[in-house]
């Protein structure tokens, strides 16, 4: 069954690809996470004791969720997995019902991210970047000069390498309690909460912050924040790209032609209000994300975004200073 369960994913990953919705499939690395998936007949739950196919005693786990009972457990799927660093995990698909929606909090959020402060919203609030892999460098190129010395093929490189992985693992299970913890807190004290929709493949390109970039996990928060808000009935609104969140004065509306990444505070020319970058930046989020949640136009620029002072919204062109040419 996990073979024939293979071929089917493997068929699955080939659509996907003639249909021009994911990449050219790749083989996965012995070295990586290894799954096999069995269905409905290739086992069977009896009084909380799973058997496998091909196994004649049931195999033995620890169950992690006190709640839910495990004799009256109705898998639909069980996936047995092995990470890199040596530990077994047997998961369980079962169907069902939809969770309850939260209460209404009446409160809507923004949000900016960053890599010196994780996050800032709208409310003043920060969280601070823990900078896991950084916290753990020294360690990680300790084990990996460890391993590079070792022979290949030996008992002692294999040995190695798992102790890299499990450094590899506490690097990962750090960074994901985090972003758990971070999500589940916004998603439980905010309606509607308002994000921006980040390039993190392009934004990695930049060899000075990848590593520190890929460390924050952007893609992963931001995966976590859209499942949880849908579970819970919240609205999470993502703003274009392209939106001048940083540059745009938060209390008049006036866009600046260039904001550099270094300046963390500025002062508006027109209104003279004096803003910190990330904190104006989360409150411009909030409002654009509010105007797209009422069904109004928000285009890339933010010109169908309502402004509160006298100045004139700027056209939905790229708001950049043209370029002087001669002869024009």
């Amino acid at each position: 069954m996990p073979l024939q369960q293979t071929l089917r994913h493997q068929h699955a990953a080939f659509q996907n690809f003639f249909a021009a919705r994911a990449r050219y499939p790749r083989f996965k690395s012995r070295n990586g996470r290894q799954t096999a998936h069995y269905t409905r007949s290739a086992f069977r739950m009896r009084d909380g004791n799973l058997v496998l196919a091909k196994t004649a005693a049931p195999l033995a786990f620890v169950w992690s969720f006190d709640h839910v009972d495990l004799a009256t457990l109705d898998p639909t799927m069980v996936v047995v997995s092995r990470d890199p660093d040596g530990r077994w995990f047997v998961t369980f698909a079962v169907d069902t019902d939809d969770p309850e929606p939260q209460p209404a909090t009446g409160h809507a959020v923004g949000v900016d991210l960053g890599v010196k402060q994780f996050l800032v919203t709208s409310d003043g609030d920060q969280v601070a970047n823990p900078r896991h892999l950084e916290a753990r460098a020294r360690n990680l190129a300790r084990h990996q000069r460890r391993l590079a010395r070792c022979q290949r093929g030996s008992n002692n490189r294999r040995k190695a390498k798992t102790r890299l992985a499990r450094a590899h693992r506490k690097v990962r299970d750090a960074r994901r309690d985090f972003l758990h913890r971070t999500t589940t807190n916004l998603v439980r004290s905010a309606d509607v909460i308002a994000i921006e929709d980040l390039a993190v493949k392009n934004m990695v390109r930049n060899r000075r912050l990848a590593r520190a970039i890929s460390d924050t996990g952007w893609g992963e928060f931001r995966r976590q924040l859209d499942y949880k808000a849908a579970r819970a009935g919240r609205t999470l609104v993502v703003v274009d790209r392209w939106y001048p969140s940083s540059k745009k004065c938060s209390v008049c509306g006036h866009v600046l032609a260039q904001l550099k990444l270094s300046v963390r505070h500025w002062t508006c020319p027109d209104c003279r209000t004096r803003h910190d970058r990330d904190l104006n930046a989360a409150r411009n989020i909030l409002a654009a994300g509010r105007a797209v949640a009422r069904g109004d136009s928000g285009d890339a620029c933010g010109a169908d975004v309502r402004r509160q002072g006298p100045s004139l919204p700027l056209s939905a062109m790229k708001q950049e200073t043209p370029i002087a040419r001669c002869g024009a």
